[in-house]
């Protein structure tokens, strides 16, 4: 990996620039206000309730007038996955409002990505249209409860052609985004040829929320809380769909995920990296405002400490992703899987040492809810497993390094 690293261009092309001063603008003036309003309604409506806060329908039409909408995907945006990096960043500093309130939210993200690169005609008016346009909400149900879906050849769900249809039987969990009243999309993985080779037995399918035999079985949370999407298991009994919603081909699945997983990871570890920096922001305001033993927090050695290297693990990591994205946009995905597995595991690990040094320096503070810290570090320790554990990355990092020692000269 070290050998292709070079200097980071950090600059933006005057579009993107000014993309970037409506978001800050729209970060200050909208969103960080708003923060309260959305807690305090969540609270009322209790953690059963998944209904939408009124004050997103408010912030989203704000993003929209202002041209921050479906940034993420270049051929809606313009803009490069490297300039998109430096504004998932700033959303990442309000990551319960601003992606959402953008349309540059997960899991829709990568399902628009994967409907825009896979997707039929009849597929991409019907499913990728209305998503684009904010309308409805999709799901991605690849997790199951009884296998070690890190590696997802042990997954079992199966999809069985039956003349002009597919009929899917499994269980599945942890598919964001399915308890949203909006929700009326699941891409599903599961195997259609258990005899083919290992990478060849999987394939997606498209099957609509309302479809006869899909359950939503229960929303689970995170660390306690449960998020006002949800996060879902879902069982699926004789689900019945036509043969045209297949995704891609048959045996495609896996590579369709490799696909989804990679312009995804950089979007993850930069809101991350926002989260970090808005923690980073917290703690030492926090660290001067405070006074403990004659002088403020900032005084002690300890918190001094803490304080820059936060900041030094920041600006590491977001350089490591900004580098990535930039491989992204000038060769593909395919060439930079090193450095996407690298950032993966960055990405979270910088911003759960961040938050939890936070924690600490508000003290009992940081535990509560009055704060976001306790809350963004169980979405940032999640992340350490969600979209495959760090030990599967890391493991292919070093695989890949390997590689270029093990192969003759």
């Amino acid at each position: 990996m070290s050998s292709r690293v070079g200097a980071v261009d950090l600059s933006l092309s005057p579009a993107a620039q000014e993309l970037r001063e409506s978001l800050v603008t729209f970060m200050d003036e909208h969103v960080y206000p708003a923060e309260a309003e959305y807690a305090a309604y969540r609270r009322a409506a209790g953690p059963g309730d998944h209904t939408v806060p009124p004050v997103m329908g408010r912030l989203s039409r704000i993003a929209r007038s202002l041209g921050l909408w479906n940034l993420f995907l270049p051929a809606q945006s313009g803009l490069t996955n490297a300039e998109y990096a430096q504004l998932a960043e700033l959303a990442g500093r309000s990551p319960y409002l601003a992606p959402q309130a953008m349309n540059c939210s997960a899991p829709d993200t990568g399902n628009m990505e994967l409907l825009h690169l896979f997707g039929s005609y009849e597929q991409k008016d019907r499913w990728l249209a209305p998503l684009l346009d904010g309308r409805i909400r999709s799901g991605f149900s690849m997790t199951e409860p009884d296998v070690a879906s890190s590696d997802a050849r042990n997954i079992r769900t199966s999809i069985v052609r039956d003349g002009d249809s597919y009929v899917i039987n499994g269980r599945k969990w942890w598919t964001t985004g399915a308890a949203d009243p909006r929700c009326e999309l699941l891409i599903v993985m599961g195997k259609t040829d258990p005899a083919a080779p290992a990478h060849r037995q999987q394939s997606m399918i498209l099957v609509p929320v309302a479809t006869p035999g899909v359950e939503i079985v229960r929303s689970l949370p995170v660390f306690g809380y449960h998020d006002q999407n949800g996060h879902c298991e879902i069982s699926y009994t004789d689900v019945r769909v036509p043969v045209s919603n297949l995704l891609g081909g048959e045996g495609d699945g896996f590579a369709i995920a490799q696909a989804r997983l990679g312009p995804g990871r950089v979007h993850h570890a930069m809101r991350c990296i926002g989260m970090a920096e808005r923690a980073l922001e917290l703690m030492t305001r926090r660290a001067i405002s405070r006074h403990a033993f004659g002088g403020p927090l900032s005084d002690q050695g300890v918190v001094r400490e803490q304080i820059a290297e936060s900041r030094m693990e920041i600006d590491q990591a977001r350089l490591l992703v900004l580098h990535t994205a930039r491989l992204i946009d000038s060769g593909g995905a395919k060439g930079a899987q090193a450095e996407i597995a690298a950032i993966k595991v960055i990405g979270p690990r910088v911003a759960s040492s961040v938050l939890d040094r936070a924690i600490q320096v508000h003290g009992g503070l940081g535990v509560t809810d009055d704060v976001l810290l306790a809350r963004m570090w169980a979405t940032a320790r999640t992340l350490r497993i969600a979209d495959g554990p760090d030990e599967v990355h890391i493991r292919s990092i070093a695989r890949q390094e390997l590689k270029k020692y093990l192969q003759p000269r």
